[in-house]
């Protein structure tokens, strides 16, 4: 049986969520890629413990993580059981529903049938009596947004779940899933959105501002931009990169010749203070109050230590942030 180091709380980084009464580590481990069904058990299990030693006490999931689909749920419960039950109220534990899962007309979108079918799947992948955030993963047109947020009230109330999420949501749907699931009594806390350097998407569509306003949290998923937010592609395409894995939602077109030009000056930026582009990156997303936690994505232990570091870097001065937003924007 894992046993944790004694000091994985100390000097370690926590930021309320919103006005909730949940803190979360300012870097979370995200298992929608290399906690697949074939991918190295060993190694899931070493970058849990390496996670958890560190002071990352959160754990993100989605029904269709793996790949394939709920093999990321299988992964950690194994884990969960074999390792660290001992841990599980110091852990916390996530998972969504909103995109296919199985065929038929009750295993896509945001109806309350799909949502607690899928709710009590990942609950049995994941061998546990509850997940502390589950998160609806995508707005949906054609379901009512009271539909879908009553299925979240219904999670929680009925001791699934203990807190409610939304993710992928603009500012003006949040708003309103936020002021539905209030007058249901559902403890909503927390908005998953993509955030970058490189993807302002949520300061745009009036997420950010929203959630400022609703006194929830932001988590930011893809903080790195699929690792292009770093050293790895300056100086050609590794061969275990995810370009080379994957190419569904990071290909060769993403490596346009500006895209390089970018990266290298901002490589420049982050060299002089006296960090990794990657650190750099995840620092920049952190900067904002309103963001509680940033999601890493990790192929083995080592990266989720270099990504840790991030949180001790020195604040950005004015000129460093005008800086980087001349060469993005």
């Amino acid at each position: 049986m894992y046993k944790a180091q004694d000091d994985r709380y100390e000097n370690k980084a926590f930021n309320r969520s919103g006005k909730s009464g949940i803190f979360l580590p300012a870097v979370s481990l995200g298992f929608w890629h290399n906690f697949g069904e074939n991918d190295d058990f060993q190694n899931m299990r070493q970058m849990c413990f390496t996670a958890f030693d560190n002071g990352i006490t959160h754990f993100d999931l989605a029904n269709n993580y793996g790949p394939g689909p709920g093999s990321a749920e299988v992964s950690l419960g194994k884990i969960i059981k074999k390792d660290m039950s001992n841990y599980r109220d110091e852990l916390i534990i996530s998972t969504k529903a909103g995109y296919t899962m199985w065929d038929g007309p009750y295993g896509d979108y945001g109806s309350k049938k799909y949502m607690i079918a899928s709710l009590d799947q990942s609950l049995r992948r994941l061998g546990l009596d509850y997940v502390d955030i589950f998160y609806h993963h995508r707005m949906d047109k054609n379901t009512p947004l009271e539909e879908t947020m009553h299925a979240l009230a219904t999670a929680v109330h009925s001791g699934k779940a203990l807190y409610a999420g939304l993710s992928n949501y603009d500012g003006e749907t949040m708003t309103k899933a936020s002021e539905i699931l209030k007058s249901m009594n559902c403890p909503f806390i927390i908005n998953q959105n993509s955030y970058s350097i490189f993807n302002r998407t949520i300061e745009n569509n009036g997420l950010l501002e929203a959630s400022r306003k609703e006194g929830k949290g932001i988590i930011a998923y893809s903080p790195l931009a699929q690792g292009l937010l770093s050293d790895r592609y300056l100086n050609g395409i590794p061969k275990d990169s995810r370009i080379k894995k994957d190419g569904r939602f990071l290909n060769m077109k993403s490596l346009t010749e500006e895209k390089l030009i970018m990266i290298s000056k901002l490589n420049k930026i982050a060299v002089e203070r006296g960090q990794t582009l990657a650190q750099m990156a995840l620092m920049w997303v952190l900067k904002d109050k309103a963001v509680t936690s940033v999601l890493i994505g990790a192929s083995k232990p080592e990266q989720i230590i270099e990504n840790i570091k991030s949180v001790n870097g020195a604040p950005f001065t004015e000129e460093e942030l005008k800086a980087i937003d001349n060469i993005v924007l």
